[in-house]
């Protein structure tokens, strides 16, 4: 399945996030508000550095309503 993995993936490494965020357990569920549902990596996720997948986006669509 990693070939099907954009290497050109968004990176944002510059976030803020609840200190006991960087205490979950790998394979823990969030959703983060008004950004879509995250995963912490089974592999890189640690408590000095946290690492969140993007499983599920959630669609603006106030945006679109003010837009028209």
């Amino acid at each position: 399945f990693l070939d099907y993995i954009n290497p050109d993936s968004l990176t944002v490494q510059t976030v803020k996030v609840e200190p006991s965020l960087a205490e979950a357990k790998p394979g823990s569920r969030f959703q983060f508000m008004r950004q879509g549902y995250f995963i912490a990596d089974s592999e890189d996720h640690t408590p000095e550095k946290p690492v969140y997948n993007r499983t599920v986006a959630l669609r603006d669509t106030w945006a679109k309503l003010q837009n028209g």
